[in-house]
């Protein structure tokens, strides 16, 4: 069976080894049955993500996360991973940072961070080099996310940020000093726009998932780097919502204009607004992730514009997933839905990974 090579734009994973101890060396089976009995699951669900399944499902990168909530957003006594002010923000996007640091130092063999275009070009070619019937055995790419933009305190910052490894920046989750986000509406600030133009300065890729509206399309108009949604669905296959979590058309096509990139969140809450997780997860198909893909595509005209962001593990688990996968190898899944859309195994490859392989190859140094 042909298999495309996946890269997935959105993974939390410092957060969960900071939240809960995960270690993501360990296949998915282990990690379930440490957590069995204990109150990781009813927190976070049971994981999706383990090292052995990124092999089986070839996901060779993954644009891993420094994310932090604001305490407004806490959700219970056991999340300590929110911050009061941009000084404690600070300090847990430094200590979730030096985490992915450890953690390619400490298993070269499994994890390996790609700060740089030729990095990324030299590890993509061990995982080509793999026949799609062996088994990989290969370090999953590594490259850093802010989520959620708290964590700097002021733009000459910035330096230190990009020099510790982080490429991608997103200004918002909630509502930030920098602009409004999820459930908490606004523009871009002041110092939105000053953490924007600092940001061009460095060549990070403005990540615009989150991002209120109206502030988003403030983005697309004035930011003159390079443009993403990493994790974010069409809202208008959502009907019944009225979240400004999801994107509008016109926020789409601010990004294609843009020559933006979509990553597509295969999850139930993003693909059926009205999936209760008491209904099971029977109600939901990755048809319904192929249809948010396929949406993408025809408004652009092409299948550049569209990529997969998981966001798996990032407050949800097996209990929240479409019926057919048990953990991230089953992205691979996809494939014969897209198929079935009338795609060609070219455009397939292109969403399931080529195309923000491509961006990231053009927008790190």
């Amino acid at each position: 069976m042909w298999k495309p090579l996946i890269v997935d734009g959105h993974q939390d994973l410092a957060y969960n080894m900071a939240s809960f101890g995960r270690d993501y060396t360990r296949p998915v089976s282990q990690t379930r049955l440490l957590e069995q009995g204990t109150e990781v699951p009813d927190h976070n669900g049971d994981t999706l993500l383990g090292w052995q399944e990124y092999q089986q499902g070839r996901v060779a990168v993954v644009f891993a996360t420094l994310f932090a909530a604001p305490e407004r957003r806490r959700l219970g006594e056991w999340d300590h991973q929110v911050y009061r002010d941009m000084e404690s923000a600070h300090r847990l996007y430094r200590a979730q940072l030096d985490s992915y640091h450890r953690l390619v130092e400490d298993h070269p063999d499994k994890f390996r961070l790609l700060l740089s275009a030729e990095a990324l070009v030299d590890h993509l070619d061990g995982w080509q080099r793999v026949p799609v019937d062996a088994a990989p055995a290969l370090p999953v790419g590594l490259i850093p996310l802010m989520e959620n933009a708290e964590g700097v305190r002021r733009p000459e910052e910035l330096a230190e940020w990009w020099q510790g490894g982080v490429r991608i920046i997103g200004p918002a989750w909630a509502g930030t000093r920098f602009c409004g986000g999820t459930r908490e509406p606004g523009p871009l600030t002041k110092e939105g726009f000053a953490l924007l133009a600092a940001m061009a300065d460095h060549g990070f890729v403005l990540d615009i998932s989150h991002m209120d509206e109206t502030a988003a399309l403030q983005a697309l108009d004035t930011y003159p780097g390079r443009v993403i949604a990493s994790h974010a669905n069409a809202l208008a296959l959502l009907p019944g919502s009225d979240s400004n979590r999801h994107l509008t058309e016109r926020v789409i096509r601010g990004l294609l204009e843009r020559d933006g990139i979509v990553g597509i969140i295969p999850a139930n809450g993003f693909l059926r607004p009205d999936w209760k997780a008491s209904g099971g997860r029977d109600a939901v198909s990755l048809a319904h992730a192929a249809a948010q893909i396929d949406y993408i595509c025809q408004m652009a005209g092409d299948a550049h514009h569209a990529a997969i962001g998981s966001d798996y593990d990032g407050g949800f688990g097996l209990q929240s997933v479409p019926a057919e996968v048990d953990s991230i190898a089953d992205l691979q899944k996809l494939v014969p839905f897209l198929g079935e859309l009338g795609y060609s195994e070219a455009a397939i490859a292109a969403v399931m990974g080529e195309n923000w392989m491509q961006l990231m190859q053009e927008c790190l140094p």
